[in-house]
């Protein structure tokens, strides 16, 4: 055959398909606007819209050692070649981030071994905010997790249980890490509310501070019993005065490099 027959051949064929895949899409329609279906939503599960619950990662935002966690050196930059890059030092455990099982555990599940279901999660929001107002040693109690259930239902299967104190709004200022010389004041997950949502299907708890257990504490308990159950936490989360105590999703945008105990994440919400 020649060249111009082929080409000509396989033109009559592109088109014979435009026109079926166009005949087919309009056929589509039709019968969706005779069913009276609507356009499927972009978010699943009714969600309306996204709250994004990550802090801006930068040298000034607070640690737990106080000594800065992140750096960022360019070596690379538009005007000299092209295109801009930077060279990043970053502690694991800084500004937003994932603490991993292994973080406090022997052997325990690294920061790239989380299973990806567990990094889409319904959303308990547990709101103390009120309480640490005025007490910065405060922890979430079973009985606030109580009060919880009894307003929302039980804990779901796969749940992340996040713990509102108001503390993110005090990243630019000293009270956020509230050191006074000896120790730091802020409010975490009592130990006893901990071993309650080992109960439940939870697999991640969140908090607003520094660290999962309260400024104070001395010996990390609710880290020591969360963790090496094979659950993970987060900690410096934003966002949870925008999100409802109910309903929303989380998205865990996770780090995934080779046997990190956590890193830090893009985490939001859909509402």
């Amino acid at each position: 055959m020649c060249d111009i027959c082929v080409m000509n051949s396989v033109k009559e064929r592109m088109l014979s398909r435009r026109s079926f895949f166009k005949g087919s899409a309009a056929a589509a329609v039709g019968a969706a606007a005779a069913g009276g279906l609507t356009a499927t939503p972009a978010l699943a599960g009714g969600h309306s819209g996204a709250v994004d619950m990550t802090h801006t990662l930068s040298a000034e935002f607070p640690t737990y050692f106080g000594e800065p966690g992140f750096g960022a050196e360019q070596a690379f930059n538009f005007a000299e070649s092209g295109f801009n890059l930077f060279n990043l030092t970053i502690n694991e455990h800084t500004g937003t981030h994932i603490d991993a099982p292994l973080h406090f555990s022997a052997d325990g599940t690294s920061v790239d071994e989380i299973p990806v279901g567990d990094l889409v999660a319904p959303l308990c929001v547990i709101d103390i905010a009120a309480r640490a107002e005025g007490d910065a040693d405060t922890q979430v109690t079973p009985d606030d997790l109580q009060a919880w259930i009894d307003a929302n239902g039980d804990i779901p299967d796969g749940a992340c249980v996040a713990m509102h104190s108001g503390w993110a709004a005090k990243t630019d200022s000293d009270a956020y890490r509230g050191f006074d010389g000896t120790a730091q004041h802020y409010p975490g997950f009592h130990i006893e509310a901990t071993q309650m949502l080992l109960e439940t299907g939870a697999r991640s708890i969140a908090v607003d501070t520094l660290s999962l257990d309260h400024g104070p504490s001395a010996d990390f308990a609710t880290h020591y019993a969360w963790l090496p159950t094979g659950r993970f936490g987060i900690e410096n989360i934003a966002g949870l005065d925008q999100v409802p105590a109910s309903g929303a999703t989380i998205i865990i945008g996770a780090p995934k490099h080779r046997g990190g105990s956590g890193g830090p994440a893009r985490i939001f919400a859909l509402v």
